[in-house]
This record gives structure tokens, sequence and C-alpha cells, in this order.
């Protein structure tokens, strides 16, 4: 597990701060966006003791919001208890500096980056997850390092100090202590950036394991809360980690589903997305999000139930645009529709972009079998008709077959066996020299 110390916020008072800057577009309005600043700051453990909201013209360059409004919280902060003030967008160095000097040694400020870290550090249970999220924090609070940070190299029981990155003690003439905790972490850091390096390039090399083997494979996708282990569960009848919470599960997640023609896929549960993500934390789960960039197909699950789904899958669509990843066919999956009843879908403002739309309820199992049905018609669409002439010693590869793709006709001829398949795009290059003209 990662070095790094979660912070605990365990019965902490927040007090949230949200402004409406008028040359900015936001996808959800102010006071949305603030409901979801308090279901993270449950999330994390802490009690919503107040909350203050401002409408700018502009971001003030030393405070974000304007000094008479801090002052005005200053006072609802001391009044109310609050121990930590939590800011619903990402905050400057400067701006961090200004606010921690007027609310004091007593009081934490943080913004909406750095609890979103904290919640990933509080979820993230594998060797992987837990080197991603450290590799983000890090490098979010460099930048941001003063006093109340210096802490961080020698709370991570050493972590900035140990294999070989220097000593937090070992201080150069003149150096401050700032200093030697910047300089340290950069080493962590880098060692970090190694680790996960190694991680891409497992990972790259059991996809192409995978692709070998011809089994297609799934990502889901969706807003955080969508429902997206629920559904895994639903398609797969296994043990998956389940909580109505933001970010329940972080750690990738694959299991094999059963089409109905007995064909082979495997779908892998990916973290799920939030507006103002913070780019750091996309960066560092780069391997992480690999795995959907070169999936077959997307499964977008979205809680249909949900006031704001239209904005959801706005936010998802522009973080998969953000990591790149290729026009493979979607599916959006309307989950939760134990929920929502019989009312109307809501409308869509490019529908498009999906291949095909279902409606589940991935807790009742309602809808999953149309669900499985579309994902086996689509993925058929993209495999080509071929025929092919296999050794007789060849047996693997018509087993393969079998599992990977459709097969039409067999038979046996002198020189081996004779099939006409469709094959997924994966296993043309595989089979290319098998094939019959």
């Amino acid at each position: 597990m990662s070095d790094y110390q979660v912070v605990n916020f365990e019965h902490e008072k927040a007090f949230l701060v949200g402004a409406d800057v008028r040359s900015s577009r936001p996808l959800l309005k102010l006071e949305d966006s603030l409901r979801e600043l308090a279901l993270l700051a449950d999330t994390a453990g802490m009690e919503v003791v107040g909350q203050a909201s401002q409408h700018l013209q502009r971001i003030d360059p030393n405070t974000f919001i304007g000094p008479g409004k801090v002052e005005e919280i200053h006072e609802a902060v001391e009044a109310t208890g609050a121990q930590v003030v939590i800011f619903d967008d990402e905050l400057s160095p400067r701006h961090l500096r200004e606010l921690e000097k007027t609310f004091g040694d007593e009081v934490r400020v943080l913004d909406r980056s750095a609890l979103i870290l904290d919640i990933f550090a509080q979820h993230a249970h594998t060797r992987e997850g837990a080197l991603q999220v450290e590799l983000a924090q890090y490098e979010y609070r460099l930048p941001r390092l003063t006093r109340q940070w210096t802490h961080l190299a020698r709370q991570a029981g050493g972590g900035a100090a140990r294999g070989g990155t220097g000593g937090v003690g070992l201080r150069g003439p003149g150096e401050t202590q700032l200093e030697v905790d910047r300089r340290d972490i950069r080493r962590r850091i880098a060692k970090l950036k190694e680790e996960l390096e190694r991680v891409r390039q497992h990972r790259s090399q059991y996809r192409q394991q995978r692709s070998r083997a011809g089994v297609p494979v799934v990502s889901l996708v969706g807003y955080t809360n969508a429902g997206k282990s629920t559904l895994l569960k639903a398609l797969t009848n296994s043990d998956v980690y389940i909580a109505d919470q933001l970010f329940a599960t972080l750690d990738p997640l694959s299991r094999r589903v059963d089409l109905p023609s007995g064909r082979n896929v495997v779908v892998t549960d990916t973290v799920g997305f939030i507006q103002k993500l913070p780019t750091t934390l996309i960066a560092a789960f780069r391997a992480t999000l690999e795995e959907v960039a070169e999936s077959d197909m997307l499964l977008h699950v979205v809680d249909t139930s949900h006031p704001n789904v239209i904005q959801q899958i706005e936010t998802v669509e522009d973080t998969l645009a953000e990591i790149e990843v290729p026009p493979v066919p979607r599916i959006l999956v309307w989950n939760k529709l134990d929920r929502w009843g019989n009312q109307p879908l809501p409308q869509l403002p490019d529908p498009q972009g999906y291949a095909a739309a279902v409606v589940v309820s991935a807790q009742t199992g309602e809808g999953i079998p149309d669900l499985l049905r579309a994902m086996e018609h689509i993925l058929a669409s993209y495999e080509k008709r071929v025929r092919l002439l296999l050794p007789y010693q060849r047996g693997d590869l018509v087993s393969l077959l079998y599992e990977a793709a459709t097969v039409e006709s067999q038979e046996h001829v002198e020189a081996g066996v004779m099939l006409t398949v469709k094959l997924p795009p994966s296993l043309l290059e595989r089979f290319k020299a098998y094939r019959v003209l």
C-alpha cells in the first residue's frame, strides 16, 4: 500500500463555500454543485454545518471570493465551530495561503480537488490504486506547500525519505524546511512515476495476451454512484463490493460475462467520473484509464433518476474525450429503472453517439437480458465473415473460434478443418495465414 497516510476527517465539522463566476460555464447550477460537494464531504466522513455562496464578476486574485465575503464566512465558521472550510472550486496556491492566514491555524482550508483526492486515498485498496492516488496527491500539493503541509514527507512514515530519496533531516546550508520538503516530494514523485510506468507496461502486456485470445473487452464507464458495480454484479452474478456512496470503488475489476450465444466477453468496471475532476488525478490514473481507451465497447451507465442526469452524461463524455478514447461503439445504459418508474426518459442533446440505448435496473435485474442481447448484436456487427482452413493439429484454434467468434459452418476436408466464421477485429490478424480466398 501507499506510504502516504490518509487524512482523517471523521466527524469533523465542515463549512462549504461556492461561487458563481460570470465568465465560467459550469455544467451544474451553483446549488446543485454545492449539494454534490456536501455528498463528497459526507463520503469523507465530515459533518456539514453550513454553507455560503457568492455571485462574482471575476475571481479575486487573493482570496478567490471577495474579502467582505471571507470575513462573513469567518464569522460563520466561528459560530458553527467548523474545523474545515471547503471551496467548491480548485484554489490556486496564492488563494490557499491568503485564506489560511484569514481563518487561522485552527481551521483547515480545502478545495474540491483536495477533498476528492482524499476520498480516493480512502478507497484505493490495491497497490496500483494507492500508487496512483499518492502521485496525484503529491503533484497537487507540491505547488501549494506551506507550513500547513510541511508534515507531508514525515507523515508518510518517512515515505519521501525512504527508498534512496534522501532524508528530510539532511538540510543544506541555508535550506529551509519547506525547500527540503519540496525536494524530497519531487524525488518521491519521480519514484512513483517509475513504479506506475512498470504497472502500465504490465497492463499493456496483459491486454496483448487478452487480445491474442480474441476475447472482446467491454468497459463500464459513468458518473460516480451511477450503479456500475451493481451492474457488473448483475451481469456476472459475482461478489462485487457495492455501496450507495460516491467513489465506492476505485480499483478496476474485470469479470467474464457469457452472452446469449455462449460467447464470452470481459467486462471491466472502472473509476467513476465527476464534474471538476482534478487533472492530476486523471493523469495519475493513466494506466487504469488505458483499459477504457483500448476497449472494444463501452457501456455508459447513467442514473436515470438523478435530477442532473443529462449534465452527468456530458461530464463523462467530456472526460472520455480528455483521455482520448477512440470512437468504439457505446451503449447508453439507463440504470435505476426501479427508481424511475414508467416516466419518459430524459432527452439527450445528441443521441447519435450511441449504438443503442437500453433501460435496466441493475438492482432488480430487469432489462439485463436486453442489454446482453444488445452487446452481442453490436459486437457481431463489427465482425467480418471469412473462410478458414485449419490443420487438424490446431484444435486449440478451433476451440478459440467457438469461444471468441461466430462459427457459421464447419466441415472436415483432407487438409484440415474448413470453417466459415465471423471474426471480431481483434482476431483478424491472428488468423490471416489460415484464410481461404
